[in-house]
């Protein structure tokens, strides 16, 4: 077995505040885990923590059945691909595949046979003589995945191997990288602050805000029921549009409403009258019928045509509403888009409407 489990890891340099806060995750044999979060987040520790490159503050890491707080990163069987590619530019591309096979005194027609297969498999067998410095980006992020693939690890750890690549690239090696993944049927823990590579490649994606766990759960259930405001807005380009409202009572209805919008939802025990933020994601709202309930006007400031669909950016009708409520983003896939300055009448389905205490930033469910 080869699942990766974080029983309440902590990680704090010196005196400081904890970079990681009794983080409690377990990651599943075969699982491809994504670790996602803005700069700072402490992703990268975790992951490095995992690879013996970073000390345990507290509480317990294990790899299958062994804790290995105190084992010695050679000796916990998981290959890491980094950032910056860490190739050596005095070797050949085979001898930087080749190098930890050799370390490890493997017979050099085992070297021979992994490093071939492994070529072969990421297409950069007629690279192998050339040095690091003589290929593109991604090329040479094909030979650092290639190094860790001979070692036949029970944990493949990837650092944001692609933000040095450049948009169409990033696409063609997220599909190899999940293609890889497929094949080895191996353990992958994989690093990004790109929302979009998280939810393309994990199986489950983990979300870190400021050391804290936020959610873990599959980009689904991540996207359609985000735990909190953060996980609203960090998971989803663009990004749920939010609105102050207030939440009252009508028999079995709830109804939302503020300036310039009104809701009609079904009544749920966790909702309380009062003051709520609205949450509803760009593409679930939709021009709205004459019989629609659900209503949101507002005024078109700037359209951007993206082929199918054009995003409409319009204002918020909420005098005094904070920054990151300041617009709202409607996804409309009509042939005839509206115009700038258009009064722009709106409808959502209730069951894409979410409630999020303006407190504890929770969603009521």
């Amino acid at each position: 077995m080869a699942n990766v489990v974080f029983d309440r890891v902590m990680k704090r340099y010196g005196n400081t505040p904890p970079v990681i806060k009794e983080l409690t995750l377990r990651v599943e044999d075969k699982e491809f885990l994504v670790l996602v979060g803005p700069s700072g987040c402490g992703k990268s520790t975790a992951l490095r923590m995992i690879a013996g490159l970073e000390e345990i503050s507290g509480g317990f890491l294990s790899i299958g059945d062994q804790v290995v707080n105190d084992v010695h990163p050679k000796n916990r069987d998981i290959a890491m691909v980094f950032q910056n590619y860490a190739l050596y530019p005095h070797m050949s591309n085979y001898e930087n595949m080749a190098f930890a096979l050799k370390l490890r005194k493997v017979p050099a027609d085992e070297i021979k046979r992994r490093v071939m297969e492994a070529a072969k498999s990421l297409e950069v067998e007629h690279l192998l003589e050339r040095k690091p410095k003589e290929l593109s980006g991604g090329q040479r992020q094909r030979i650092a995945i290639g190094r860790a693939i001979v070692r036949e690890p029970k944990v493949f750890l990837m650092d944001e191997p692609l933000s040095n690549l450049d948009a169409k690239l990033r696409v063609s090696m997220r599909a190899e990288i999940k293609r890889l993944h497929q094949r080895l049927q191996t353990t992958f823990v994989y690093v990004t602050h790109d929302q979009t590579e998280a939810m393309t490649l994990g199986d489950r994606i983990a979300i870190l805000k400021g050391g804290d766990l936020q959610q873990c759960d599959t980009p689904h259930e991540v996207y359609h029921f985000p735990a909190n405001l953060f996980v609203a807005t960090f998971i989803g380009s663009p990004q749920m549009n939010l609105l102050t409202g207030n939440l009252s009572f009508d028999g079995e209805n709830a109804i939302v409403a503020g300036q310039g919008f009104h809701f009609v939802l079904p009544r749920k025990p966790s909702y309380r009258e009062g003051a709520v933020i609205v949450g509803i994601r760009p593409e679930h709202l939709v021009p709205a019928r004459d019989d629609s309930p659900n209503r949101l006007t507002s005024t078109v400031e700037v359209t951007e045509p993206m082929g199918f669909e054009t995003y409409v950016y319009l204002t918020n009708p909420a005098p005094g509403a904070k920054a990151e409520h300041s617009a709202i983003i409607a996804r409309i896939t009509e042939e005839m888009p509206p115009r700038i300055g258009d009064t722009l009448v709106l409808a959502a389905d209730p069951a894409k409407i979410h409630l999020f205490d303006p407190s504890s930033e929770i969603r009521l469910v």
